[in-house]
């Protein structure tokens, strides 16, 4: 079920001159259903000139603090990120969902633990709340984090960080990487690169004995530091990463133009959701799931459309279904028959899914 809660703007200010860092006032009675792990993200809706708009963003706050931020940048041609950095006012109502989202490892403070984390801009808001929960948790714990950027300014949370250094000082390290602006350090200028990771997997990691390493920030650099990882000897379990985008690349557009070909025609499709039963045909101008159920008039939970989030996740108890891309669900989920709906292509004549699993 679609479970969205109306709540009010707390506060609202400019963390950069492109992000604003929003928090929400909610009431008392839902702090038990607001309930969160570090890492998760709240979905927000919000109707834009008769648009029904969804976002989903990272929580920047830990669960030990009690209070729901997350942080937005203004993307060019952003519907919804250009409304909360120029209209969106302390005391408007807006709608979200409870907090969601794998993005995490559990506390474990009987253990010590080095951790290690990557961010690129405003990948920097999961791993805020990662950082704090387990330094604050964990008292043997240490982090180091790697953290790319345009310019200083640009820095999203950079003085907030900078607290947790001085808080944190033998525990917390930080590395500060800029593209549009020179350091003195030559290392610390430029994006991550193979040569870079090497380097740092050699001089500042020590590979074996970290316990899990986070990284969030755009596609290409995910997928670098994870191989690069790998190949230095970090095991593939201990490697946790988000999107903060999704974009197309030559071969997903092949598997999908593959997979296309073997939808099939007209299938039923019963949706699960909320104990109640929702049936309809896919139609031909669908070629997923969700697409096809929120035509047919369901009401089911999404934010992303972009294989990112994991909001639509549900589970295929009859028939079978190939998804397009995969950026939010874990091998063991999708071995479980989950699925991003947004992103199922259905290939047998009848099709049930429940979201209630």
């Amino acid at each position: 079920m679609t479970d969205f809660h109306q709540v009010k703007i707390k506060d609202i200010y400019k963390e950069t001159k492109d992000t604003v860092a929003v928090s929400f006032d909610i009431p008392e009675y839902l702090h038990d259903n607001f309930k969160f792990k570090q890492g998760q993200h709240l979905t927000v809706k919000k109707t834009i000139n008769g648009e029904d708009i969804r976002r989903s963003y990272s929580l920047c706050t830990s669960p030990l603090e009690r209070e729901w931020k997350v942080a937005i940048k203004q993307i060019p041609g952003g519907i919804f990120s250009t409304y909360a950095n120029n209209e969106l006012k302390i005391g408007d109502e807006i709608e979200i969902m409870e907090p969601s989202g794998n993005f995490f490892v559990e506390v474990d403070p009987t253990t010590p633990k080095n951790y290690i984390a990557f961010a690129a801009g405003s990948g920097i808001t999961p791993m805020l709340s990662i950082i704090k929960t387990h330094l604050e948790s964990e008292p043997d714990a240490t982090f180091k984090l790697f953290y790319l950027n345009r310019t200083t300014k640009s820095i999203i949370f950079k003085e907030e960080i900078e607290q947790l250094k001085n808080i944190y000082f033998e525990r917390f390290h930080v590395f500060y990487f800029l593209t549009k602006e020179q350091r003195d350090i030559a290392f610390l200028n430029g994006r991550f690169d193979k040569e870079k990771i090497e380097t740092l997997t050699k001089t500042f990691i020590d590979v074996p004995d970290t316990a899990h390493c986070f990284i969030c920030g755009p596609q290409e650099m995910i997928f670098l530091i994870r191989d690069e990882l790998e190949a230095a000897g970090l095991d593939k379990s201990k490697i946790h990463y988000e999107l903060f985008f999704s974009g197309d690349s030559e071969a997903s557009n092949k598997h999908i133009a593959e997979l296309l070909e073997q939808k099939a025609e007209g299938t039923e499709v019963t949706i699960v959701d909320g104990g109640k039963e929702f049936h309809f045909t896919m139609d031909d101008d669908f070629d997923n799931i969700l697409d096809g159920a929120l035509a047919a008039g369901a009401d089911l939970p999404f934010a992303c459309k972009g294989g990112v989030c994991s909001t639509c996740k549900c589970k295929v108890v009859e028939g079978n279904v190939e998804m397009k891309i995969n950026y939010a669900l874990e091998e063991d989920e999708v071995a479980q028959n989950f699925v991003l709906s947004c992103q199922a292509v259905p290939t047998t004549e009848k099709v049930v899914v429940d979201f209630d699993v």
